[in-house]
């Protein structure tokens, strides 16, 4: 069923690890995929070019059918795929509208962590200055204890949409992975630790684990950006 399906990735993108798990949770294995390098700009290729002309990865195609923006593509694979698989979206409607909640608060935090941890790959050096350095951690740290916050009033072991799996936890989850792996503190946020510990065993995710963190799982990818925070 997935031979139709064509995804291309880069393995340090929380946007392709998003569709990646999504996939696996529905059953989705065998898909045609193709690792590329985005520091090579591979990303800027005619094979992604084709089919992505915001030369973006993910870049997913199922049959005629595009979906290159993760949040979409993980929404049609749930709907096109609905009796296959985990079951991504709740049927009670409070459950729906938190799903809902979070996930889309989940483009916020991601935002967020992307202006601290790439500020000096994407701001030219002579363009930098400490006060939007320390802006944006700041404005980091207040998102972050928005979503510890979430945890404690929920049971242990929630997800983030309450007791069962859901969507949110796909598209929000590797945001939250990239944040520990930039040395966010598991003393200063426990529960989001703790959320964090009981994904890492979820198949799903144990098969996606980006290839570059195996060695050591726990050793910051990007050194301890977030460690004060």
């Amino acid at each position: 069923m997935a031979n139709n399906m064509t995804l291309l990735w880069c393995t340090f993108s929380v946007p392709c690890w998003r569709v990646m798990i999504a996939l696996e949770e529905k059953m989705l294995q065998g898909y045609n995929q193709t690792l590329l390098d985005f520091d090579k700009e591979e990303h800027k290729s005619t094979i992604v070019m084709d089919l992505n002309p915001r030369a973006q990865l993910p870049t997913f195609k199922h049959g005629d059918c595009i979906v290159n923006e993760s949040y979409g593509a993980c929404m049609y694979l749930e709907n096109q795929f609905r009796s296959q698989g985990t079951q991504m979206i709740p049927e009670g409607l409070a459950e729906q509208a938190l799903m809902y909640q979070r996930m889309f608060e989940g483009q916020t935090f991601y935002e967020k962590l992307s202006d601290v941890v790439y500020y000096e790959y994407y701001v030219p050096q002579g363009e930098r200055h400490d006060s939007a350095i320390k802006r944006n951690k700041d404005n980091l740290a207040i998102e972050i204890k928005l979503w510890e916050g979430y945890f404690q009033k929920m049971e242990a072991g929630s997800y983030l949409a309450g007791k069962a799996f859901s969507l949110a936890d796909v598209l929000v989850f590797p945001t939250i992975a990239y944040s520990f792996r930039s040395g966010l503190s598991a003393e200063r946020y426990p529960k989001l630790r703790a959320y964090y510990s009981m994904m890492k065993d979820r198949p799903s995710v144990k098969t996606t684990w980006p290839p570059h963190w195996l060695e050591d799982q726990e050793k910051p990818q990007w050194g301890d950006f977030l460690k004060e925070l």
